[in-house]
């Protein structure tokens, strides 16, 4: 029976190669201004990018640019959404990765309020943002967050007392998402691998999520399938326009479907790791989801009564296998080793390798979040994840 649920509204999505080529089209007549985000490289030896710069040149509309070299702090966003060249902006356009996409969503919130941005973050500020916003083009140049179908923005100010928030609000979904595979083409094989696993972690954690539904249930499962299919495709073949264009679906669906389900303990690791350390979120994301689906795993096979989170990841484990009448057990341990062994091949990082020392483990565990993940640990249970990760 399927039970009752809500789903928070998507963008206009235009998903498909060539795509970008309609850009021009999504210009409203009346619009005089536009300020388009983009990413440090994004835009570096993309044909297609040329195309939609040269597409949105020709309209003779005020172009501004402005770049985010990393994931977006909230003084980046100040220092765009305060500046009074962008005040007459008819609408943002961020063409990039996640971090790229988030820093154009939160930019397109607070121009209109000309206030700090630091003051309706989630856990951080005190004040509700109304949901007024510039109309907001997401235009994803990599295969992971999501971010073109989610109405959060993720902020982060790192350090001894850093933090990694939200500015959060229905409306903030972006007005269109405009998916172009072809734009994913020359993403190097780091950020595909770390970018895909964070759609993986995204599609499975809101699939085992304690908040999902049937729909996101099926948008989880159809892009757990494309991840299985494409991404390590992806990783060691770039040109692979077939696999590119799986990705991107499952990313978008991951956005569609975290948007909705929640996450888990991994995004929560993602947070309070990135609060503390500049470290790349699908990198956390990706080094994680191993040890954590696995403890998830064998606390799920100690229960002596199957619930709703065996089910999933019994039918997560049918998927990654392809293999049909195994036991309960076989389908979980399954899961888990699948999800090591593509964490090896994809030669994630380490969290060391970011400077991250075993006397941090204490302070990131006392503040991660379990979110909505189907199994609840202790702290020492996190310090030995995290451990098993250095």
């Amino acid at each position: 029976m399927v039970t009752n649920f809500s789903l928070i509204r998507t963008p206009r999505i235009l998903f498909g190669s060539g795509e970008a080529d309609r850009i021009s089209t999504l210009i409203s007549p009346g619009w005089k201004h536009i300020l388009i985000l983009t990413g440090s490289k994004s835009h570096e030896n993309n044909p297609v990018f040329e195309t939609i710069h040269k597409d949105l040149e020709k309209t003779g509309i005020r172009l501004g640019f402005e770049k985010i070299e990393n994931e977006p702090s909230p003084k980046d966003i100040d220092n765009i959404a305060r500046n009074s060249i962008y005040h007459d902006v008819d609408a943002v356009i961020a063409i990039g990765g996640g971090s790229v996409l988030d820093a154009g969503k939160a930019v397109s919130a607070m121009i209109p309020l000309n206030d700090s941005v630091l003051n309706y973050l989630e856990g951080v500020g005190h004040s509700k943002h109304p949901g007024t916003k510039k109309f907001f083009i997401a235009i994803p140049t990599t295969s992971g967050t999501g971010s073109e179908a989610t109405s959060n923005a993720v902020l982060s100010q790192t350090g001894i007392n850093g933090f990694k928030r939200s500015l959060r609000h229905e409306s903030f979904v972006p007005d269109i998402a405009l998916v172009d595979p072809r734009l994913t083409i020359n993403c190097p094989p780091s950020i595909t691998a770390r970018s895909g696993m964070d759609a993986f972690t995204q599609l499975l954690e809101s699939y085992v999520s304690v908040k999902s539904n049937s729909l996101t249930d099926a948008f989880a499962l159809d892009g757990i399938r494309c991840v299985h299919k494409s991404l390590m495709r992806a990783f060691t073949n770039g040109d692979d326009l077939e696999a590119r264009t799986d990705m991107a679906y499952a990313a978008l669906l991951s956005g569609i479907t975290l948007a909705n389900a929640g996450l888990g303990l991994i995004h929560g690791f993602a947070s309070s790791v990135g609060g503390f350390f500049e470290i790349p979120h699908g990198t956390v994301c990706g080094t994680m989801m191993g040890v954590v689906n696995r403890y998830n795993i064998k606390a799920l096979l100690k229960q002596t009564e199957q619930t709703v989170s065996h089910r999933k990841y019994a039918e997560t484990g049918k998927v990654l296998s392809g293999e049909a009448g195994k036991s309960i057990e076989w389908y979980l341990n399954f899961t888990a080793n699948y999800i090591d062994e593509l964490t090896e091949k994809l030669l994630l990082k380490r969290l060391s390798e970011f400077g991250i020392q075993k006397e941090d483990i204490g302070r990131i565990a006392e503040v991660t979040d379990h979110k909505a993940n189907p199994v609840k640990f202790q702290k020492e249970d996190l310090v030995d994840m995290l451990k098993i990760r250095l």
